[in-house]
């Protein structure tokens, strides 16, 4: 007899399965035109399906009631997560990357990071009350790395491919994969000596920076950097060697750098090293010839893991996010305290010390770009991953009532500085191209109805056939028509995810002939005569892509006509 099965598998399965299915049939939408993160939308989810809310994600019942397993499981997933993106992160540069710009690397892990970890320390000093200042660093070091994570909204899709150049975007990503291995130092020099201070630990001050330079740097940092780059290097010879002999199937290539991260991962965890920063770069050094990245360049099945592994451990950080706890949370700070020392972290954690030090990094080549790279600096999955860490190293003190004070500011401080991260700079590039369009079109739309005309040319008007202006001199006489078109007139076109296929068609033609005079085409010259040049695309279909999407139309001055007489659409003479 059939029976109903409620149970929290079943449950979660439904939940995941339908969330992502339905985000999907709007995420070009929402990540290419509105340009909203899957992050942001992702923890707004887990919010709703959260036991505060529609209660269908029950991480509490998931551990049996267990408080500790369910902090060891984000912790786990966080790790699963950081894992591969840095891997991934690392095989996306180009060849050689570290070795090539170690010098603005050392800009951004040296006195950036410091700067940060420091300045991130004396805010929360100064905002919560009953906490000592090396505690204070104990917490922000926790929220100083970058999170690799969330800097995909500035370094993928089409806002990063129209205002982003392609250099700045390799070192936001080098940074950002880099640092949060090195977020070990900061977060134990603090730790080693709070034990010592609280009468724990061997020989003293000098036992805990003995043990910070030894375990820390040495077997966590130093280890983990050549584990990496030995298992990156090797992993690309063994992969060459079975490609070469036809041994691998296109499947198994594909999945060869995911399943490098999941190997890493656990035995990184096995041994106790940073499997943080072992991932990253081992993704660099099994892409250092540039072969794997280039053979995978148009593959989406990487993009498609991460876009996966994003929306999941979203929906879960909204799910286990611990809410009531900004409210109610006397042994830390009032709501108010908190809100304030979000703005001053998001303001004065990173971006004054970008902006002071960006001419020495070739990369940042204006200021608008040095205040853009110190304002993107997230807060996110990787906080929530060294929160954990530090939650896991307080078990092992002595108990005490200073050890579960700073175990409660810690993850308190740590949640709320991540949500407000996640939700500003999700929010950032929406409201800024709201910002900046919204006057332009208000005047437009407002001078057009005073005119009396209309704002959009009817449908049935509108250019089907891809035409561009031919360029003009500047004593009016027009170029030979076997000169190519202005490429500001070319209609570019982008795939899934917004990075924008080459103009050039693959295996196609490009056939430019001119439209003769009178034929209502484009007036070119200054003795009224008019002329377009008509791009043809023949045999337009490009390998491999079987779904592709306009991107934004370029701007076509004056009234568009209909089709002129030999069939062509052409557009009206200005």
């Amino acid at each position: 007899m059939p029976t109903l099965a409620i149970t929290n598998f079943n449950i979660v399965l439904s939940v995941l399965g339908g969330w992502i299915s339905l985000f999907g049939l709007v995420s070009y939408l929402m990540k290419e035109n509105f340009y909203l993160s899957e992050a942001l939308i992702s923890l707004l989810a887990g919010v709703a399906f959260s036991p505060a809310a529609a209660n269908l994600i029950k991480p509490l019942e998931y551990t049996l009631g267990s408080e500790e397993d369910l902090n060891i499981v984000t912790l786990s997933f966080t790790r699963l997560v950081l894992g591969i993106q840095l891997v991934l992160a690392g095989v996306q540069l180009p060849s050689r990357y570290l070795k090539k710009q170690w010098r603005p690397l050392l800009w951004f892990l040296g006195p950036i990071m410091t700067a940060m970890w420091l300045s991130t320390a004396l805010l929360i000093w100064g905002l919560v009350p009953g906490i000592r200042f090396l505690e204070a660093l104990v917490v922000g070091s926790c929220v100083t790395p970058t999170d690799p994570v969330l800097s995909n909204v500035i370094v993928k899709g089409k806002f990063a491919d129209h205002n982003v150049p392609k250099e700045l975007q390799d070192v936001i990503i080098a940074e950002s994969g880099a640092n949060d291995g090195l977020g070990y130092p900061f977060l134990f020099l603090g730790l080693y000596l709070l034990e010592v201070g609280w009468g724990g630990g061997d020989g003293g001050v000098r036992g805990a920076m003995g043990q910070w330079f030894g375990e820390t740097w040495g077997y966590t940092i130093l280890l983990s950097v050549v584990y990496g780059a030995v298992v990156g290097w090797g992993a690309n010879k063994l992969l060459h060697w079975a490609e070469e002999r036809k041994f691998v199937d296109r499947e198994s290539f594909l999945v060869f750098a995911i399943s490098l991260a999941l190997f890493i991962v656990g035995t990184c965890g096995m041994i106790g090293s940073d499997d943080v920063l072992a991932c990253f770069i081992a993704g660099n050094a099994f892409t250092w010839d540039d072969w794997f990245r280039l053979e995978t360049l148009d593959d989406s099945l990487q993009p498609t893991i991460d876009m996966l592994l994003n929306v999941s451990v979203f929906m879960w950080l909204g799910a286990v996010c611990p809410w009531h706890e900004f409210l109610v949370n006397d042994r830390v700070a009032p709501l108010h305290r908190l809100v304030i020392l979000g703005i001053l972290v998001l303001l004065f954690r990173r971006l004054p010390w970008v902006f002071a030090i960006h001419k020495f990094i070739p990369q940042i080549e204006e200021v608008r770009q040095a205040i853009f790279v110190g304002f993107f600096g997230p807060v996110g999955v990787s906080a929530i991953f060294y929160l954990y860490i530090t939650l896991e190293f307080l078990k092992t003190m002595e108990p005490s009532e200073e050890v579960e004070h700073l175990g409660h500011v810690v993850k308190v401080v740590v949640w709320f500085l991540a949500i407000c991260s996640i939700v500003v700079h999700g929010l950032s590039l929406p409201l800024g191209k709201l910002g900046f369009y919204l006057p332009r079109t208000l005047s437009r739309g407002i001078s057009v109805t005073s005119d009396g005309g209309e704002f959009l040319p009817p449908i049935r008007n509108r250019v089907s056939t891809l035409v561009a202006r031919r360029p003009r001199r500047n004593s009016g006489e027009e170029l030979p028509a076997t000169e190519p078109p202005s490429s500001d007139a070319r209609r570019s076109i982008s795939r899934i995810g917004g990075s924008v296929i080459p103009s050039q068609p693959v295996g196609g033609e490009l056939d430019v002939k001119t439209i003769p005079a009178g034929s209502g085409g484009l007036a070119m010259g200054t003795d009224g005569s008019s002329s377009a040049v008509e791009i043809d695309l023949k045999s337009p279909s490009l390998p491999g892509r079987t779904i592709r999407f306009p991107d934004e139309s370029p701007a076509i001055a004056g009234p568009i006509s209909a089709p002129g007489p030999a069939g062509t659409h052409n557009a009206d003479s200005t």
